[in-house]
């Protein structure tokens, strides 16, 4: 027989096999958005192994596990933009994050990674994880490993000691580099020292994300900087956890979305994430000018005993309580975890001046916020901003969705409801009660335009060959329930969650099967 003749044969009756081989998974009869911005389309989808390998009529197709998804939508798994992963080893599970129908999660934002990166991606491979996970490098951890918490440019050595480390970083599978410019250290760098390291990420097919400089009074500037960033790097942009903070910058969305507009029709990469509410969350030395913690806690406090400086300090915290954060009320800065007094979590800063028996004034409330971080600092959430701001953003073409959120342990402290709610509070309260968006739309921004972001050409989508990470969950029902009274509360209305062919959530419940991965960037595949 013909060599050629004898090989199509046997191509021929493997496909056959192949096609005739059972499948592990079929799910019937969904509503399948398969992620792009289409409308969806009733059919079944087959999986075998990590992957989905039929989309169609599946009826003639037997499998070990059927999974009836009438009247449920049928997503790929949502990934999330923007995730403070630092519990990861203690919390492999990742179940406030897997129970949204997260599959996916980007973390080393805002500044801060793990390092040395590679050394850690191996420890999280070998517990076995919940969800995938990909990071960035971190632009403070790098300046601090070089130059601690100096408040000064780097040298020419220090500088070029930074840039191997971002390339180290990369080449260990970072997807790129993420500056928290409001933060120490990062604070203290100038535009040319970013700059300078995002070229490097960029060399290496990276991104840039930034919590940026000023999200306040400063926020025009800001988002300049960044656009600025990406023009000099050559580097595509993401402005994470994009808002407008404080009352007499309300409605400055505005202007912000169309400086990204106009980088945009110039061929600049600009794009945003963001999370569904209207308070943030983090520290509270975020109230603290950036100059008072140079050189970290000790010379913090030596600060606190000079009286000049003492009050340059408060009058600083005033500032900010009147025009950034503080939202001009003590009410709206809520305690979130606070270790060196717990019973403080939950309550306001002006709950904790009243307390004291003192007057509620923004001078006492500055007073107690200097006192709270030479305890050692606590986390707090910040209600001030504006709906139409959320809306607004949300809406426009370039948003994704991240939720800022860090992996939940149940019951402990008092977080942001964005831990628990960030992605079932899209879909429900502003596709279906409010409808900001479509839910076609919404999906888009949480799956596929995510995954084109960084560079996941097997994930995000619904098609296949690609992983099968997939969630499905009730339209009609779907809504978070973690409130910022009662934040520890799982969403309802999400009923399976598949993360590389396991059944991560079966029916609404938990099943701890740890089908995640760490994906690695560009830079990782082609070395």
């Amino acid at each position: 027989m013909n060599l050629r003749l004898l090989v199509f044969l046997l191509m021929i009756f493997f496909t056959a096999c192949q096609n005739t081989k059972e499948l592990d998974i079929v799910i019937r009869n969904g509503l399948v958005y398969n992620g792009s911005s289409s409308a969806p389309t009733l059919t079944d989808i087959g999986i075998r192994g990590e992957r989905i390998v039929a989309v169609g009529n599946l009826a003639e197709k037997k499998a070990k596990r059927e999974i009836d998804a009438t009247n449920l939508a049928v997503a790929p798994g949502f990934i999330d933009m923007h995730t403070h992963l630092e519990p990861l080893l203690r919390l492999p599970d990742a179940e406030s994050h897997v129970r949204q129908g997260v599959t996916t999660a980007l973390g080393g934002p805002d500044g801060s990674s793990p390092w040395p990166l590679g050394a850690y991606i191996d420890s999280v491979e070998q517990e076995g994880i919940g969800m995938n996970v990909a990071y960035l490098i971190g632009h403070n951890t790098i300046r601090r490993n070089i130059m601690k918490l100096d408040n000064r440019a780097p040298t020419e050595a220090e500088l070029q000691q930074m840039q191997e480390q971002v390339a180290t970083g990369m080449k260990d599978g970072a997807f790129g580099i993420s500056t928290g410019l409001k933060y120490v250290p990062g604070a203290f760098s100038d535009v040319d020292e970013v700059v300078a390291l995002s070229k490097i990420a960029s060399q290496y097919g990276g991104i840039y994300t930034s919590h940026l400089r000023e999200e306040g009074l400063g926020l025009i500037d800001a988002v300049a900087e960044a656009i600025q960033i990406s023009e000099r790097a050559d580097i595509p942009v993401v402005l994470t956890h994009h808002k407008a903070i404080g009352k007499p910058m309300w409605g400055a969305s505005t202007q912000t979305l169309a400086m990204v507009d106009s980088a945009r029709s110039l061929e600049l990469d600009i794009m945003m994430d963001q999370y569904p509410y209207t308070a943030s969350q983090t520290g509270i030395s975020v109230l603290i000018p950036s100059w008072a913690r140079s050189g970290g806690q000790e010379a913090y406090l030596k600060r606190l005993e000079d009286p000049t400086l003492r009050d340059s300090i408060k009058q600083g915290i005033v500032y900010n309580i009147l025009n950034d954060r503080g939202g001009k009320d003590l009410r709206r800065v809520q305690f979130a975890r606070v270790e060196w007094q717990p019973k403080l979590e939950g309550k306001t800063l002006h709950d904790w001046v009243v307390s004291r028996d003192l007057e509620p004034s923004v001078e006492n409330g500055a007073e107690l916020v200097m006192e709270a971080q030479a305890n050692g600092g606590c986390n707090a959430i910040y209600h001030a901003i504006d709906q139409q701001d959320v809306d607004r953003i949300m809406q426009h073409p370039q948003t994704m969705i991240g939720s800022d959120g860090r992996l939940a342990e149940y019951k402990v402290g008092h977080p942001h409801p964005r831990w628990y709610g960030t992605f079932p509070r899209v879909l429900g309260h502003y596709v279906r009660e409010r409808n900001i968006l479509s839910l076609e739309e919404a999906i888009h921004k949480m799956t596929l335009m995510p995954a084109n972001r960084l560079g996941l050409k097997e994930r995000g989508r619904i098609e296949e060959g690609v992983f099968a990470d997939l969630t499905i969950f009730d339209p009609e029902t779907i809504i978070d329930k973690a409130t910022f009274e009662k934040p520890h509360q799982y969403s309802q209305g999400i009923y399976f969650v598949i993360v590389n062919g396991k059944v991560a959530v079966d029916n609404g419940q938990f099943t701890k099967s740890r089908g995640g991965k760490v994906l690695k960037g560009s830079a990782f595949q082609s070395n």
